[in-house]
């Protein structure tokens, strides 16, 4: 689909790979209640036909339609990182107001963090600052204020993750990403921005206040209008300071049909090559950091996380292209990125006195040791 940049900067020697990750799910079993997110207030997860529950999804998850604060949910798909060569996660943030779900994602944000941490593995932030509207509704700020709110949110930022180690830095600077701008405009920003050392990036554009921006699939038009858009923001990008080159397998939304409003627009699987060719060009662009768009949008259809109707086959290319481009000793092991599922559906049937050696197989996959780890599951899994 995507054709590689003509004339590319040489890409650096470790770009990090990051995954777009989306922390807003709820279940029932954990919740207490089936989030928005799995409904669209439309959708009926309590109905299941062929053991596949209604979601609001045209794609459905191998795991299982999940709750993002469910430890063992959070325990796999870190693992299914880790193993596929995913150095991180860049995570979709609401901010920390109690406004809808928003104080939802921020503790399941919170979660995800220091499993990635525990891990080794490195995070990011993308803000959506579409939030703010809601904000002045509920009346946690005000318009005239919002520019006040924006400057505490990023102390609070700063305060809290840019000083950590696991902080993704790009030339020593914490690498940050607003969806958007969607409701603060220029001017605003750089009042926000002030005196910050940050690299900050928009969507696709610099948008006129940041240090450059971040590639995203629009799908409005199809295959070609966004190949042609992707191909642009990689000529744009030579002139920014920084930005981040992106891959995506497809763009597949549920949107008309929940009733939310009419669909965004479509981009073709083509039985993987969209992923494929999106991949190649985001590590040809010489760009320090490549997202992975997305681990989990199931609402847009845009996973590489494990799906019924694809397997593991975004996980497995994921795999065999950092191996490529990044880090040589990766093991390409398919089987491998298997096993944390195994663990997790032991974790949800385990049996007194397991939880330990449940651990050690965590700890195991890890630590690189596969053939070790499957061995203590095929034992386990016979108990």
């Amino acid at each position: 689909m995507l054709s590689l940049l003509a004339a590319c900067t040489l890409a650096p020697a470790h770009p990090l790979v990051l995954a777009h990750y989306m922390p807003w799910y709820e279940n029932k079993s954990i919740s207490g209640k089936w989030g928005w997110h799995w409904t669209m207030n439309h959708f009926d997860p309590e109905k299941v036909t062929n053991g596949r529950r209604e979601i609001a999804s045209k794609l459905y998850p191998l795991i299982g339609p999940y709750d993002s604060n469910d430890p063992d949910v959070i325990e796999c798909q870190v693992l299914q990182m880790k193993i596929a060569g995913i150095d991180g996660v860049i995570i979709d943030w609401y901010g920390t107001d109690d406004v809808y779900d928003y104080a939802t994602n921020h503790r399941n944000t919170l979660r995800m963090i220091q499993a990635i941490k525990k891990a080794g593995m490195k995070f990011a932030i993308c803000y959506e600052d579409q939030t703010v509207p809601n904000l002045i509704k509920f009346g946690k700020t005000t318009a005239e204020k919002s520019v006040a709110y924006g400057k505490s949110l990023m102390d609070w930022i700063d305060k809290n993750w840019f000083a950590d180690p696991a902080y993704v830095k790009v030339d020593g600077k914490p690498l940050m990403m607003v969806f958007g701008p969607q409701y603060y405009k220029a001017p605003q920003y750089k009042e926000i921005l002030a005196g910050r050392k940050v690299n900050f990036l928009g969507v696709m554009f610099d948008h006129g206040f940041a240090d450059g921006g971040f590639a995203w699939p629009n799908p409005r038009g199809g295959d070609e209008k966004c190949r042609a858009d992707f191909d642009a923001f990689y000529a744009r990008a030579k002139n920014w300071k920084t930005f981040a080159a992106g891959a995506f397998p497809r763009f597949q939304d549920i949107y008309q049909e929940a009733g939310v409003h009419d669909s965004w627009g479509s981009v073709t699987d083509r039985e993987g090559k969209t992923y494929s060719e999106t991949l190649a060009q985001a590590f040809a662009s010489g760009a320090p950091v490549v997202q992975l768009i997305t681990w989990n949008d199931w609402g847009e259809g845009t996973v590489i996380e494990p799906s019924q109707e694809y397997g593991y086959r975004d996980l497995e290319r994921t795999q065999k292209s950092v191996r490529k481009h990044t880090n040589p000793k990766l093991p390409y092991n398919p089987e491998a990125l298997r096993l944390p599922l195994r663990l997790y559906q032991l974790r949800k049937k385990a049996k007194a006195g397991q939880a330990k050696d449940l651990d050690k197989v965590r700890a195991t996959l890890l630590d690189g040791k596969t053939d070790e780890a499957k061995r203590l599951l095929e034992r386990l899994e016979t108990q």
